[in-house]
């Protein structure tokens, strides 16, 4: 049998269907959507949610994502809209790739944070449900970068190595030919962190944004090694690319978050009556909160209508 000497890109990444072209990239992203809204709901249910509730969320958060992920990238990769010989158009077409994942996480958190509000269910709750399936997206989502042959590092010659036409490589690297798969490293990471995150939540029984900050302190420990093998252009903050920066402070702050909401018991989200009799014996036992050792209780929306006033 003889083994591959590197991994081929694909030939094509949009295929024209009459007047309608189809990309592997918005395939990829939806696809992540998908996979993750079925985890989610699955954790969701698993902690007391209600069935209904992540569809309902992903309403708000999804589009608010995908906007926001496309802001932070036009912000940070001006050039090729707004520089010498930039088309500002461009910027609106997401099909072409690019879509910063720290925006996309910040204003697609804020969504959620919106629908939540609107059902009466705790962010951090749901941020904890929603954490894997976030890291699971991503990874299917890099998908998209092999049909555009984008995010590559270095050149390599090992056997894993990916081939990058030359239309698509720096200017300085035309005479090489093989680079190393920066989008396949981050999927698999990207992976391996959601088992951890799933691992830990069950272990330790994670609780009040815990689990995100996990999936926030392991991604952005991915993503600093994987971009500083990174060789396209990018802006620099302080001489340092900025993915590099922002990798570096969100991590830092989601370790510090991760400690200090440590031994917090783990909330259960319940409706309805049972959330009344949960609430009384929960003050019965402790008039100032829930009893010591005892899991909060907090109140997600119970789908009741309201009592006449």
């Amino acid at each position: 049998m003889t083994l591959l000497a590197s991994i081929p890109s694909p030939a094509q990444g949009v295929w024209e269907l009459g007047p309608f072209p189809l990309r592997a990239y918005a395939f990829a992203i939806i696809a992540g959507i998908v996979a993750a809204a079925w985890l989610t709901d699955k954790r969701w249910i698993a902690r007391g949610g209600a069935p209904g509730d992540v569809l309902d969320i992903a309403t708000w958060a999804v589009p608010f994502g995908i906007i926001g992920g496309r802001i932070y990238h036009v912000i940070t990769s001006p050039q090729a809209y707004f520089g010498e010989g930039g088309d500002p158009l461009r910027a609106f077409a997401i099909w072409e790739g690019g879509l910063g994942i720290w925006g996309a996480i910040f204003f697609g958190g804020v969504g959620a944070w919106i629908a939540c509000r609107r059902r009466g269910i705790p962010l951090p709750a749901f941020a904890d449900a929603v954490a894997p399936g976030l890291l699971v997206a991503q990874a299917i989502g890099r998908l998209g970068n092999w049909f555009n042959q984008e995010l590559f590092g270095r050149p390599t010659d090992l056997p894993w190595a990916l081939e990058i036409d030359p239309v698509h490589r720096p200017s300085e690297y035309l005479d090489v030919a093989t680079f190393h798969p920066a989008f396949l490293y981050e999927l698999l990471w990207n992976l391996a962190a959601a088992a951890v995150v799933i691992w830990a939540d069950r272990r330790f029984r994670l609780s009040h944004g815990r689990a995100f900050a996990l999936y926030v302190a392991l991604y952005c420990t991915g993503r600093l090694w994987i971009e500083l093998l990174r060789i396209d252009d990018a802006n620099r903050f302080l001489g340092v690319r900025i993915n590099v920066f922002t990798a570096v402070v969100v991590g830092l702050l989601a370790v510090a978050y991760f400690v200090w909401q440590r031994g917090r018991p783990r909330e259960v989200v319940t409706r309805g009556e049972e959330f009344a009799a949960a609430e009384r014996a929960s003050t019965a036992a402790d008039p100032e909160g829930a009893p010591a050792g005892e899991p909060e209780v907090v109140r997600a929306d119970d789908h009741r209508p309201a009592e006449p006033t």
